[in-house]
């Protein structure tokens, strides 16, 4: 299963701080979407950076790219075109608690996979 990012951009500075009523009802079922992927094991980490710039992202597992950009589009916070999304491939190199454990060897990307 490959590993994908996607970046949620918001649609102005300081989104978080200025969201409509109508924004925080899809932002509520795109965190209930988001809770329900976990559940399911197909998310990895989300969340948002803080400060003016609210960008979202989200780490997940889809075995192809046409998958997981189906994943992105379908985020309500996507579908709405509230927000506008990035999809890029992505690789956990490491991760507390998987890697950090005597003996284990973290994986290691080759340098042709940094190249994107």
């Amino acid at each position: 299963m490959s590993e994908w990012i996607y970046f949620i951009h918001p649609p102005r500075e300081n989104f978080a701080e200025t969201m409509t009523e109508d924004e925080m009802a899809v932002w509520g079922v795109h965190f209930e979407r988001l809770q329900r992927l976990l559940a399911e094991g197909v998310i990895i980490l989300v969340g948002p950076t803080l400060g003016p710039t609210n960008t979202g992202i989200a780490i997940f597992e889809a075995p192809d790219e046409a998958t997981a950009r189906t994943l992105m589009e379908e985020d309500p916070a996507i579908a709405s075109g509230i927000a506008t999304g990035e999809l890029r491939p992505f690789q956990v190199a490491l991760l507390r608690g998987r890697d950090d454990a005597p003996g284990h060897e973290a994986a290691t990307a080759a340098p042709d996979d940094l190249t994107g």
